[in-house]
């Protein structure tokens, strides 16, 4: 099911379904369905110009929702809002 900005911001849990965290992989931080690449790691990409598709290269096990997933948490942080995400053991 193909989600609206309206339905997309008012679910966080189910709208950062691909963001995970475990105390052991990263340090902590916000990642990608539990692998080794962080939120911020292709925030950083995409703030440096690249396109998703270079994203996707650099990362071939990545998908686009991960990416836009990836974006949509940073610009909620940038919100200010507050979210707990699961931890994985």
């Amino acid at each position: 099911m193909a989600q609206t900005a309206g339905n997309r911001y008012s679910d966080p849990m189910r709208q950062f379904d691909r963001i995970t965290r475990k105390v052991n992989v990263m340090g902590g931080k916000a990642c990608i369905r539990g692998m080794r690449v962080t939120a911020a790691m292709i925030v950083n990409q995409m703030g440096a110009g690249r396109s998703i598709e270079d994203v996707l290269r650099d990362y071939p096990y990545l998908e686009r929702e991960d990416v836009l997933q990836a974006l949509l948490y940073a610009a909620w942080l940038a919100e200010g809002q507050e979210l707990a995400l699961a931890d994985e053991a």
